[in-house]
């Protein structure tokens, strides 16, 4: 039966317009950006299969193109849409820790780095730049590795803080493994990063590891 003929309560898209985006399942969510089936069954069908496939929402929408597009009703038209809706998410979290203190608002300065770094199958080591309000002036992915580190270059962060002339930076890497536990290796590296930042006047609030379902503040931690 196609999704038209459904009770109206039961269709995702009006169950959104009554009650909301947060109401709806995943496989309702993503029923609706997929707004069309494929022969025979439903677009809800469909996402429910893709999610049963993928193994859930997060893999599927950080799945490669060539991963994503080999999939039966999906191809490139769907992977761009995809890629454009994370985007825009990217520049919405961007554009709101601009016009706020990162400090007022941690929740959602982990939330926009979550967003960014819990993706990359390799660790990511990125800064945010402050400036003396602590408000956003630039994000940036500083130093790619391997499954199981990246090597961090005090000399290069420091260039990048006076080319942004920031006051403060938030540190942040990924763990690919999914473990967002802080290492010793981690400590000392935001230790050694923050005695070189001392010297040009510029403060270190944070660093912040992401891991496959959440985040852990080295400064909550008192680790700084």
């Amino acid at each position: 039966m196609a999704i038209t003929d459904w009770p109206e309560q039961e269709r995702p898209r009006e169950k959104l317009l009554q009650a909301g985006a947060q109401t709806l399942s995943d496989a309702e969510l993503l029923a609706i950006f997929l707004r069309t089936g494929s022969k025979g069954i439903s677009a809800l069908d469909l996402a429910r299969q893709l999610l049963q496939e993928f193994g859930g929402l997060r893999p599927l929408l950080t799945a490669d193109r060539k991963e994503f597009c080999a999939v039966h009703g999906l191809g490139d038209a769907k992977y761009c849409q995809l890629q454009a809706v994370l985007e825009m998410a990217h520049r919405c979290l961007r554009e709101s820790l601009q016009r706020d203190d990162a400090l007022t608002s941690p929740e959602q300065t982990q939330q926009y780095l979550r967003l960014r770094l819990q993706s990359y199958p390799y660790e990511v080591f990125a800064c945010l730049f402050l400036d003396n309000r602590h408000r956003v002036i630039a994000f940036e992915e500083l130093f790619q590795g391997t499954i199981d580190g990246a090597s961090v270059h005090p000399r290069e962060v420091v260039r990048r803080t006076l080319h942004h002339n920031a006051a403060a930076v938030i540190f942040s890497h990924n763990h690919p493994s999914g473990v967002a536990e802080p290492s010793r290796a981690d400590q000392h590296i935001t230790l050694r990063l923050k005695d070189a930042l001392a010297l040009i006047d510029v403060r270190v609030l944070d660093h912040i590891i992401v891991g496959s379902e959440n985040s852990v503040s080295l400064a909550e931690r008192g680790l700084l």
